[in-house]
């Protein structure tokens, strides 16, 4: 029983962070021109090569302090906010104009791209925040505390 608590613990955060570690962090570091090309548009010159380097960072260190415990909450805030920043920088639904004319169009694509930001937000701000209003409080009496998500009992930090 104690194997499969921290078996889904584990696996709970991977499934969270598997799209930005390894997978987008990869995409970055191999196609670095085209997503550098793609922050352009938002960004000009130096600031588009900063913006995918800062994400990359992100992508990276967030997501292993998240997999790991350590300061996972702050990581989880920090990825939340990259999660809701890039839906509404990068998955702008509202834009092409054709979400009602075409159940193909851009517009819906980006919509559920948009949504499933949001989502992976909300699961960040759970390890963030615990699910009530008292794990929320511990956050912010200690915000770069870990959660220590892979201890089973108590006694286990008392030597």
């Amino acid at each position: 029983m104690e194997t499969a608590s921290l078996i889904s613990a584990f696996l709970a955060r991977l499934l969270l962070v598997l799209l930005f570690f390894p997978f987008s962090a990869l995409d970055k570091i191999l196609n670095f021109k085209s997503a550098r090309a793609q922050a352009a548009d938002m960004l000009p010159g130096p600031w588009a090569s900063g913006a995918i380097l800062a994400g990359l960072s992100i992508e990276i260190f967030m997501s292993l302090a998240v997999l790991s415990g350590i300061a996972d909450k702050a990581a989880a805030l920090i990825l939340a906010t990259y999660c809701t920043a890039t839906a509404l920088l990068w998955k702008q639904f509202w834009k092409p104009g054709d979400f009602w004319a075409s159940s193909t169009g851009k517009a819906r694509g980006l919509f559920w791209d948009f949504l499933k930001n949001l989502a992976v937000a909300g699961g960040f701000l759970l390890i963030t925040f615990g699910p009530s209003a008292q794990s929320a409080a511990s956050f912010f009496e200690a915000p770069f505390a870990s959660s220590h998500p892979y201890r089973l009992h108590q006694s286990w930090t008392k030597p």
